[in-house]
C-alpha cells in the first residue's frame, strides 16, 4: 500500500491502495452507524458524441445485480438492517450510498466492491432501462423549470461538455447499446478512479482491514484524462426563450461562473447570499432547506416587489467553470419583460456599486450556519470529503468556513464586476401558450 496520512485537525485518516484506490476515514462516535460513500470521477462532461447520459445510465445499472447479488436482493442487503441506501449522477462525478448499523459495515462494503467489478448488464435489463430513462426525461421536459434550466446550459455553453443534461440527450438515450454501456462501465469503474469514505462510528485498523479485503484484489484500469473545450469568452448576451403550454412563466438568468479552485468562488458565494439568500455548499443536503430569504435583495425586489412568487440563485461547487442562474417565477399576469427589467436592475446595481458592509457580515453568518447544517450527520460528512475530492481535493472541506471568514468586501464587488457583466450572461425565458 501507498503511505498513508492522518488529517489530526479534523480526524481523517486517508489511504491509497496498491490499485490505486483512494479511502478516507472519519471516525464520528455521535451514534453507533456507519455511512459508505464511493465516488467516480466520472459525470456527464466526460460522455464523448453519441453518449451523452450513459452515465446515469450505467448509475442505474449498477443497482440490477452483479456476479455474487442477484438483482432482487440489492436494495434488501441494507434494507434488513434498517439501513438506507442511494446514489446519484452529476456533470463531475457519480456515486453510490449506503448508511446503516456500524456492524454492518462489511456488507456495505462487499455491496460496492461488487459494484465496482462485477456488475452483469443483463440486455433484458438494459433495455427496459431504456425506457424507464426516457420517461424520466420526457417528464422532467414537462417541467418549465427544468426544461428551461436545461436550454438555458445548452445556450449558455457552446464547446464545453457542462452543456450536455446529464440525462442525456432523447436521441442518444434511443440508439446506445449495451456494449456502448457495458464499455463505459469497465473504463470508468475501476480501483484508480474511485474514491471510497467511511465516516461514523467505526475502528479504523477494522475498516481498512474490511476495505483491503473487498477491494484489494480489483484490478486497475487505464483511465485516460479527459481533456475538455475550454468554453471561449463569451462575447455577448445570449437569449433563449421556450415556448409550450403552461399556466406559469419563468425567468432564468446564467453568468458563466468560477470552479470552486478559482479565488472569485467564495466571494460569489457571499454575493449569493446577499441577493437570493444562503444555500451552503453541500449538494446532497443544502437545497432541501430553503434559504433565508425575507431580507435577500432580490427577494426584497421581485417578490415583495409583486413581480415574483418565488425567486432563487445557484452557484455550486464545480470542478470547472459552470454557471451562477438566478430562477425567478413570475406572479401571475405579470409580463416577463418586466420581470426581467426589475431582475437585471438589482444585479446591475450590485455589479457597479457591491454590496454593504452589513450585507457581507449577515451573510456570512448565515453561511457558517449552513455549514454547521451540513455537519450534522455522518451521511452529509462523508459526502462532503467525497464530493470534494472528485472536484479538486477532500482538504477544502475542512477549509470551507476559513474560506467564507476571508472573504472581504472589495472581493465581493471586483467579484461581481468581473461575473455580473451582460456580455456574461445568457438569458432565459419560459412564455407559456395558454390552451
Amino acid at each position: 500500500m501507498k503511505a498513508a496520512t492522518y488529517n489530526a485537525s479534523v480526524d481523517v485518516y486517508e489511504e491509497v491502495l496498491d490499485n490505486g484506490l483512494r479511502v478516507l476515514i472519519q471516525d464520528v462516535r455521535t451514534a453507533p452507524l456507519a455511512s459508505v460513500w464511493c465516488w467516480y470521477r466520472v459525470g456527464s462532461k466526460d460522455e464523448g458524441p453519441g453518449l451523452t447520459g450513459v452515465s446515469h445510465w450505467v448509475e442505474h445499472m449498477n443497482f440490477k445485480g452483479t456476479t455474487n447479488i442477484p438483482r432482487d436482493k440489492v436494495k434488501g442487503i441494507i434494507e434488513q438492517y434498517g439501513g438506507y441506501w442511494n446514489g446519484y449522477t452529476w456533470i463531475d462525478q457519480t456515486t453510490y450510498t449506503e448508511t446503516a448499523a456500524r456492524d454492518v459495515l462489511d456488507r456495505m462494503l462487499f455491496i460496492e466492491s461488487e459494484r465496482m467489478a462485477n456488475c452483469l448488464y443483463d440486455p433484458a435489463d438494459c433495455e427496459s432501462e431504456r425506457t424507464v430513462i426516457i420517461s424520466e426525461l420526457q417528464g422532467g421536459e414537462n417541467d418549465p423549470d427544468q426544461l428551461l434550466d436545461q436550454e438555458l446550459t445548452a445556450t449558455a455553453f457552446r464547446a464545453h461538455p457542462y452543456r450536455h443534461p446529464t440525462i442525456g440527450w432523447l436521441a442518444d438515450l434511443q440508439t446506445m447499446t449495451r456494449e456502448d454501456l457495458y464499455g463505459y462501465y469497465r473504463r470508468h469503474y475501476v480501483p484508480n478512479n474511485a474514491t471510497l469514505v467511511i465516516v461514523g462510528d467505526v475502528d479504523r485498523k477494522d475498516a481498512m482491514r474490511s476495505v483491503v479485503q473487498r477491494f484489494g484484489a480489483i484490478n486497475p484500469g487505464e483511465v485516460a484524462k479527459s481533456h475538455h473545450t475550454r468554453e471561449a469568452e463569451q462575447l455577448g448576451e445570449r437569449r433563449v426563450t421556450v415556448s409550450r403550454e403552461g399556466t406559469t412563466a419563468y425567468l432564468k438568468v446564467g453568468y458563466h461562473a468560477p470552479a470552486v479552485t478559482d479565488p472569485d468562488f467564495f466571494p460569489l458565494q457571499v454575493l449569493d447570499a446577499v441577493l437570493t439568500g444562503a444555500k451552503g455548499l453541500n449538494l446532497w443536503a443544502s437545497f432541501r432547506t430553503p434559504p433565508p430569504q425575507r431580507s435577500a435583495r432580490l427577494y426584497r425586489a421581485l417578490v415583495d416587489g409583486g413581480f415574483a412568487s418565488a425567486v432563487n440563485g445557484g452557484l455550486v461547487p464545480t470542478e470547472q467553470p459552470f454557471l451562477y442562474t438566478i430562477s425567478v417565477t413570475a406572479t401571475e399576469g405579470t409580463a416577463l419583460s418586466a420581470v426581467e427589467q426589475a431582475t437585471l436592475a438589482q444585479l446591475e446595481a450590485v455589479r457597479r456599486h457591491g454590496i454593504t458592509e452589513h450585507e457581507l457580515e449577515k451573510a456570512k453568518n448565515q453561511l457558517r450556519a449552513r455549514l454547521v447544517f451540513e455537519g450534522d450527520s455522518i451521511s452529509n460528512i462523508a459526502h462532503q470529503l467525497g464530493y470534494f475530492e472528485t472536484i479538486a481535493t477532500w482538504r477544502l472541506v475542512p477549509s470551507l468556513r476559513e474560506s467564507i471568514d476571508a472573504v472581504t468586501l472589495q472581493q465581493v464587488g471586483d467579484a461581481a464586476g468581473r461575473c455580473l457583466t451582460p456580455t456574461n450572461r445568457t438569458v432565459g425565458w419560459f412564455d407559456p401558450i395558454v390552451s
